[in-house]
């Protein structure tokens, strides 16, 4: 055996001896429920329905239309509409044209859209007159459906059966030179997915899923064509909703959810929430970030943790998170797919010794094509290993740092590209983030290394504070001496009302703010005031954290710090009017805006009142 030639005993991280299957594609099962039965409902935003009847005549006509103006294989549309029932009749259209989507978020930075449509090298633009304007000029053609029984006005698409390995989507994820990097996944990538997912989560036609991802973001892939391809129905959530928990949670019940995906950062506050006994929803699916935490038992469904890059057809290792009595815990990334084999891998792509970390590298049939009009990055991430029997394995390499545990599943620990250098040493984040997460009083943190003073970057740990707690930094301090060696202690401890993340529902690590007096945590810790009546605190607390909507407020915090706007402060003077039957002047919430200060604003108000109430 040489160096380079993988032992058979390497395999053994597969997650059970698969026959990779031909699984008709997505828009084959699509056509089939609307054929059988078309007046099932298909699509659900707010008011608006859409059936698979309806779904397919649709498509069917823009399909045609497209195949007028030339769309054909081989072909990259773009689809530049916002989270709809419009999206994904496009994206189906695109497909029954033979062509591959590229889907496209309104909300995304003009720049950064115009980089992607040239990169992409795309032909076609789909999208609305509200959207248009949004797009910048260039060689592509724009077809808008509000125009479309006009210049597409034609005889319904043929229908099409694409070809295994023909592009079905090419999605746009960052890159580490700063430059977006295309990748590209065929139909036989998704129809892999579809055929894991409808069984590993026993989904039926009678299922109802949540479609809360942006379109942009390849968790969207995921929520909308594995479902319709059951013949379920997806429910797309307004903004406000998707992006708040309580009202993620509401709308989840009231929509009768059976099935739902939810960002990391989200589905960690979704899971610290009551929940009601009439809740339909059995499978809350995350993913995108670290989880830290594992839920508390008694919720009234199971939380799935899943991993997988971009590269990978959305997700490659997934596992049941099994709850604890207090939420702590790590949870791992559970075990490879269905077809995925999972390699732990060093610098010279050889096996590392059990329990030792390294990149986790991966094969199967979910393994993408590559990087858009990119031999070079391809060739680069995409390589070929020689076993001892069968083929060459064709294996991305993730860039993820992982360790296998004896019981078979993966342990997360990092990337390779996220370690920071801090006097010398080498330090992976991830290992402080999951030490402060075991701190009762924090909901969840992140540490990021910045410079502060200077040139020398130093560690800033970022802490959401746990209801009704405020730690410390010296709590938090100590906590980590005793498991972490000096130089992974933070520098600084700033407190934040919630993690800040971007439109794909990722920690925005540049949204951070940078450590001030107005964010440190407190050196000791503060109780309420001596002469104000903690009740009136409590209440002031509860009212601001309302009105803010984030989990927890520290008694000392910069409410306009932690999202505060004038509008909030107007809404703050009528609340504590309704509460206290005190009326506070404006200025005095930017005078004084901390709970702490405006509670004992508040009972001076109050006193105030009474003594004149008692000389009238």
């Amino acid at each position: 055996m040489t160096s380079n030639v993988l032992p058979v005993s390497t395999l053994e991280l597969r997650e059970a001896p698969h026959t990779p299957r031909t699984f008709p594609p997505a828009c084959a099962l699509i056509s089939a429920h609307a054929q059988m039965q078309p007046g099932r409902t298909a699509i659900v935003d707010g008011d608006r329905c859409l059936t698979y009847g309806e779904l397919e005549r649709q498509a069917n006509r823009l399909a045609a239309g497209l195949a007028m103006l030339g769309v054909g294989p081989g072909s990259c549309v773009a689809v530049f509409l916002e989270r709809s029932p419009e999206f994904t009749t496009a994206a189906y259209s695109v497909w029954k044209a033979g062509a591959a989507y590229l889907p496209l978020d309104p909300a995304t930075p003009p720049d950064r859209i115009a980089f992607v449509l040239s990169d992409a090298c795309v032909s076609t633009v789909i999208t609305r007159s509200r959207e248009v304007a949004g797009l910048p000029p260039g060689p592509w053609r724009t077809v808008k459906l509000d125009d479309f029984g006009h210049p597409l006005d034609g005889p319904s698409a043929a229908p099409v059966n694409p070809e295994p390995e023909s592009l079905a989507y090419v999605i746009y994820t960052s890159g580490s030179t700063g430059r977006p990097k295309g990748v590209e996944l065929t139909h036989a990538n998704l129809a892999n997915l579809i055929s894991w997912h409808l069984g590993a989560f026993d989904v039926t036609a009678a299922d109802r899923a949540s479609h809360v991802a942006s379109v942009g973001f390849d968790a969207a892939v995921w929520e909308i064509w594995p479902h319709l391809a059951a013949g379920a129905s997806v429910h797309v959530a307004d903004e406000a909703t998707r992006r708040s928990p309580q009202l993620l949670r509401d709308w989840l019940v009231r929509q009768k959810i059976t099935v739902s995906f939810a960002p990391t950062v989200l589905a960690e506050q979704l899971m610290s929430l009551s929940w009601p006994a009439e809740t339909a929803l059995r499978t809350l699916l995350t993913g995108a970030d670290v989880l830290h935490r594992r839920p508390e038992g008694g919720l009234p469904f199971t939380v799935v943790n899943n991993y997988g890059p971009t590269e990978c057809t959305v997700v490659a290792t997934s596992g049941v998170v099994a709850p604890s009595e207090n939420g702590h815990g790590r949870p791992t990334i559970g075990r490879p797919i269905a077809n995925t084999t999972a390699l732990v891998l060093n610098s010279s792509l050889m096996p590392v010794d059990p329990g030792e970390p390294g990149e986790l590298c991966l094969a199967g049939s979910h393994v993408g094509r590559g990087y858009r009009h990119d031999d070079e990055l391809t060739a680069s991430r995409f390589v070929r290993i020689e076993q001892e029997t069968g083929p060459p394995l064709r294996v991305y390499r993730t860039g993820d740092v992982v360790r296998l545990l004896d019981n078979g599943e993966i342990a997360f620990l990092g990337r390779l590209d996220r370690q920071v250098k801090i006097r010398g040493f080498r330090i992976e984040p991830a290992e402080i983030v999951a030490a402060l997460d075991r701190v009762p009083e924090v909901e969840a943190s992140t540490v990021v290394a910045r410079a502060t003073h200077g040139d020398e970057p130093e560690l800033v740990a970022y802490i959401v504070a746990a209801e009704n707690a405020l730690p410390t930094a010296p709590q938090l301090r100590a906590f980590l001496a005793s498991r972490l060696p000096d130089y992974m202690i933070p520098s600084w401890f700033v407190g934040i009302g919630s993690l800040p993340v971007t439109l794909n529902g990722k920690l925005d690590d540049a949204a951070l703010p940078a450590p001030c007096a107005g964010n440190l945590l407190p050196v000791q810790a503060v109780l309420p005031s001596d002469h104000v009546d903690g009740s009136v605190e409590n209440q002031v607390t509860e009212i601001v954290r309302g009105l803010l909507d984030v989990p927890s407020v520290g008694t000392r915090e910069n409410i306009f710090l932690l999202g505060g706007h004038s509008l909030l402060a107007m809404q703050l003077v009528s609340q504590f009017q309704q509460v206290f039957g005190v009326k506070l002047a404006l200025r005095q919430l930017f005078e004084h805006p901390t709970v702490a200060e405006l509670a004992e604003a508040v009972a001076h108000r109050m006193s105030t009142n009474e003594v004149r109430a008692g000389s009238s």
